[in-house]
C-alpha cells in the first residue's frame, strides 16, 4: 500500500458546487432562432430560451450541447426557440439576458452551468411565472449569492442552510450530477487500458472538479489493485485555479508530459483542456475529456488523442425536462427540486445520465465494451461503491497507488 507523502494544501472548502463551464469569450445578444410550423396546442403555449454561460453555443461543452438539445426538442415539438448570450461574465449580464428572454415572450428558460446560481436567486424572484430550469446548478450554487443579499456570511456548507429561504423555488428545477461515477469510469477504464502515469488537471478546486478528481483517483486505484500493479501507478493532482487553458498552464503541463513522464491527463475544467492538449501534440500523450464526448475538438490537436470523455448526460436532461413540460403538463413534479442525477440503468450505460462515450472510447481487448458495461452494472447494484467526499485530501481516495497532489498553478 503506497501513498504519498508530497500533499500540498489543496482548497478543499471552496464553496460553490460547479458544474465545469467551457470558457469563451463575451458577444452580443441572440444570432439563431426557430421556430417551424406545426406543435399542439400544448406546445403553442410555451417559448423556449437558453441563456449561455459565458461561453458560445460552439464551446464543444456545456453550452453547445444544451443549445443543441433544447433546439432539437423545439424544432421537433413546434416551439418556438432562442439563445441569449450575456455580454460579460458576471450575474447582472445573465440576469439581463433572462430580462430580455422575458420581453421577448420566453417562458421557459434554461440555464447551463454553476455560474448561474446568482441568475437563479435574482431571476426566479423577478418573474415568478417563468420555469426556470437549471442545469449543474446546486444548492451551494445558490446560497452563495442568496445569502449575503440577506445580510447574512455563507459559510460554504450547505446542509447548514435553507436553500429556500434565498430564491423562489416554485419555479425553478436544478439538476446536479454524480461527477464521482463518470470520473471513477475513466480513472478506471485509463488504467484497464494500459496506462500507469496518470495526471488530473482541475479547473477550479469546487466540489463538482473535486468529485470529479476524487473519483478518478478511486477507479484508477481500484483497477491498479485488481490488475496487482498498485506500485507501479502514479497520479499527479493539481487544479489551474481557473476554467480556461494559458501560456503558463501549458507549461506546467510540458513538465508533466516531457519530464515527469506523464502519459494521459484528465482535463476538468471547460476550456482547461487547450492546455492539456497543446503539451499533449509534443509528444504524443493521451488526454481524456470532461461533461461531454470531447474527442470531436481534442483530437484537432493531434490524431487519437482522446482516450475517453467522462460525461454528464446534458442533453437528455435537458429534452426531458422540457418533454415533462410541455408535452406532459408535469411541472409540478420538478418544481422546487435540486435533484441528483447518476446512473438509471445497469444494463445500458448510455441510459445514465453519467458515462463514458461508448463510440469514441479507445476500447482495446484490455477494456473492451462489456468490460464497461460490467463496471457500470457494479456501480448500480452498488457492487462497487464511489465516495464523494470532497472534505479529504486527494491521496485519501487511493488504497494502493500513487498520488502527488499540488495544489493550484495559480
Amino acid at each position: 500500500m503506497k501513498k504519498s507523502k508530497k500533499i500540498v494544501s489543496l482548497l478543499l472548502a471552496v464553496g460553490m458546487s460547479a458544474g465545469l463551464v467551457a470558457c469563451g469569450g463575451t458577444s452580443n445578444k441572440p444570432t439563431d432562432s426557430a421556430n417551424p410550423e406545426g406543435g399542439g396546442s400544448a406546445a403553442s403555449d410555451y417559448k423556449v430560451a437558453m441563456i449561455t454561460d459565458y461561453g458560445d453555443i460552439t464551446d464543444q461543452s456545456f453550452n453547445q450541447t444544451t443549445y443543441e438539445a433544447c433546439k432539437a426538442f423545439c424544432d421537433a415539438n413546434g416551439v418556438t426557440f432562442n439563445y441569449y448570450k450575456p455580454n460579460g461574465d458576471n450575474t447582472a449580464e445573465r440576469v439581463a439576458m433572462v430580462d430580455a428572454a422575458v420581453a421577448d415572450g420566453y417562458n421557459v428558460i434554461v440555464m447551463p452551468g454553476y455560474a448561474f446560481g446568482g441568475t437563479v436567486v435574482e431571476a426566479s424572484q423577478n418573474y415568478p411565472d417563468v420555469k426556470f430550469v437549471a442545469l449543474d446548478v446546486a444548492a451551494g450554487d445558490i446560497l452563495e449569492a442568496g445569502v449575503p443579499l440577506k445580510g447574512g456570511e455563507y459559510d460554504y456548507n450547505p446542509d447548514n442552510w435553507n436553500v429556500t429561504d434565498y430564491y423562489y423555488s416554485d419555479n425553478v428545477y436544478c439538476a446536479v450530477y454524480q461527477e464521482e461515477l463518470c470520473g471513477y469510469m475513466a480513472g478506471y477504464a485509463a488504467v484497464q487500458l494500459g496506462y500507469t502515469h496518470l495526471g488530473f488537471l482541475g479547473g477550479m478546486a469546487v466540489p463538482a472538479v473535486m468529485r470529479y478528481g476524487y473519483g478518478f483517483i478511486q477507479g484508477a486505484d481500484a483497477a491498479a489493485d485488481k490488475l496487482g500493479i498498485g506500485d507501479q501507478v502514479t497520479v499527479e493532482y493539481v487544479y489551474g485555479n481557473q476554467f480556461n487553458g494559458d501560456a503558463d498552464i501549458t507549461s506546467y503541463m510540458d513538465n508533466w508530459y516531457q519530464t515527469l513522464g506523464v502519459e494521459v491527463v484528465f482535463a476538468c475544467g471547460g476550456g482547461i483542456y487547450t492546455s492539456a492538449a497543446e503539451a499533449a501534440a509534443k509528444v504524443d500523450g493521451k488526454v481524456i475529456g470532461v461533461d461531454v464526448d470531447q474527442a470531436a475538438i481534442i483530437d484537432q490537436y493531434g490524431e487519437g488523442m482522446t482516450v475517453t470523455s467522462a460525461m454528464k448526460g446534458l442533453a437528455p436532461t435537458t429534452q426531458h425536462i422540457l418533454d415533462e413540460i410541455v408535452n406532459n403538463n408535469n411541472w409540478s413534479n420538478y418544481a422546487g427540486k435540486i435533484e441528483t442525477l447518476g446512473l438509471v440503468s445497469g444494463d445500458d450505460p448510455e441510459a445514465n445520465y453519467v458515462q463514458l462515450p461508448m463510440e469514441s472510447t479507445q476500447w482495446d481487448d484490455n477494456f473492451t465494451q462489456d468490460d464497461y458495461k460490467a463496471l457500470v452494472a457494479g456501480l448500480y447494484d452498488g457492487t462497487i461503491t464511489v465516495s464523494n467526499d470532497t472534505s479529504v485530501e486527494p491521496a485519501d481516495n487511493a488504497k494502493v497507488i500513487t498520488v502527488n497532489a499540488y495544489g493550484n498553478i495559480k
